[in-house]
């Protein structure tokens, strides 16, 4: 099998690869470890920001995405007792965020790309990517039972953390920065409306406390927890009464209650692999890096690798240049090193860290107050929610 460019994993970073592909005429094939329902029901991130937003449209994968995604224009923060509203188009210039779950943007690219596009195969395990320095580089896969190669000019890896294609970068050439946060997040989904229409990000000296949604029916939610916690451990009836004390403020709001369908912790880790392109393998999402949740950024780092690869690829085509080949590396790294950035402030600020001192809580509590207070403090932190340019 022979194509221009080999994907290798259809999460939303692999599927809208392909998207953006098909769309600028290059062919491309995606190899899936997992079948479909899997991908189509895999929970993950929920928030895309406004450049996330807008590429789906161009590259024609809006439409349910619009029609049933929730528009926020902010989010609240909640820290002693106080509630602030950080209002996002009044202080970036317009841009918001879209509450659109990735179960849902995978369903809506799968349903693109089995259509319209080139191959797509499901349970196709990528056992190796080989010849990366060559202009010639090969992945090695096994489908239906049957080993073969996928023989490209290119291979995107966008197989994860754990998958095949950052291994095929040499140890001699890879850095890895790396932080390990001693907690996480216990999450649940509950059938019970929002009891915010916005996301909210409560500090707590008990912990973090985020409210979220993934419909208006369906409500997400998460408590801070110690990093080792079994989902087990916690009654529904506890986790509620918990969420109730870190989110608690001095006026009448109050926290609706509803049964919960499922619970999961989530570890809390930052990782970058240095650099994301070796010859003509190139690393796309968490094959290169990762973030806390806190800032919503993990699902729209990816997007932002894909369509700097995208637009590099294209060029190439049409200039014969490589030069944005060359740089996708360095173009991909400001900006994932800026979203680090931004969630490991955002997780510092709003985490009580299991060893942190007094003089600290107030610190954090300090840095709160400033973000309220101040528009220019605010303005930073609208502008890495809602999103960096992708360049």
């Amino acid at each position: 099998m022979r194509t221009t460019v080999g994907i290798v994993g259809a999460g939303p970073a692999g599927l809208l690869l392909a998207r953006l592909l098909h769309v600028a005429g290059i062919d491309s094939v995606v190899l899936e470890s997992r079948d479909r329902a899997y991908v189509e029901h895999r929970q993950r991130a929920g928030i895309l920001e406004q450049g996330t937003v807008d590429v789906l449209r161009a590259a024609g994968a809006g439409e349910r995405m619009d029609r049933v995604g929730m528009r926020h224009d902010g989010i609240e923060l909640r820290f002693a007792g106080r509630r602030h509203r950080v209002d996002f188009p009044a202080l970036t210039g317009g841009r918001s965020v879209t509450v659109y779950a990735q179960t849902e943007v995978c369903k809506d690219l799968i349903a693109l790309q089995l259509a319209q596009g080139g191959p797509l195969l499901f349970e196709a395990e990528a056992l190796a990517v080989e010849d990366a320095a060559t202009d010639r580089p090969r992945v090695r896969f096994r489908h239906e039972g049957v080993e073969d190669v996928l023989e490209c000019d290119y291979v995107v890896g966008c197989d994860g953390f754990w998958g095949v294609a950052r291994k095929a970068v040499p140890a001699a050439l890879s850095r890895v920065f790396e932080r390990t946060y001693p907690f996480g997040w216990l999450g649940i989904l509950a059938d019970v409306p929002p009891s915010h229409d916005e996301l909210v990000y409560a500090r707590h000296e008990r912990g973090f406390a985020l409210l979220s949604m993934r419909s208006p029916s369906v409500s997400r939610l998460y408590l801070q927890v110690p990093q080792d916690t079994d989902p087990r451990e916690w009654a529904d009836e506890e986790i509620w009464d918990e969420l109730t004390r870190r989110f608690e403020t001095d006026d009448d709001w109050r926290l609706e209650r509803g049964p919960i369908t499922q619970k999961s912790v989530t570890p809390m880790r930052s990782y970058v692999h240095e650099p994301m392109r070796h010859g003509r393998l190139f690393l796309a999402g968490d094959a290169a890096h990762i973030v806390p949740p806190t800032g919503a950024k993990g699902l729209n780092l990816a997007v932002g690798d894909v369509v700097t690869f995208a637009r590099a690829l294209t060029h190439r085509r049409e200039t014969g240049s490589s030069a944005l080949l060359d740089a996708y590396s360095e173009t991909c790294l400001r900006r994932v090193w800026q979203a680090e950035r931004f969630s490991y402030d955002m997780t510092t600020l709003l985490h009580p860290a299991p060893d942190a001192t007094p003089f600290e809580g107030r610190l954090h509590l300090a840095r709160l107050e400033r973000i309220a207070s101040s528009r220019a403090a605010e303005t930073d932190l609208a502008e890495g929610y809602t999103g960096f340019a992708f360049d």
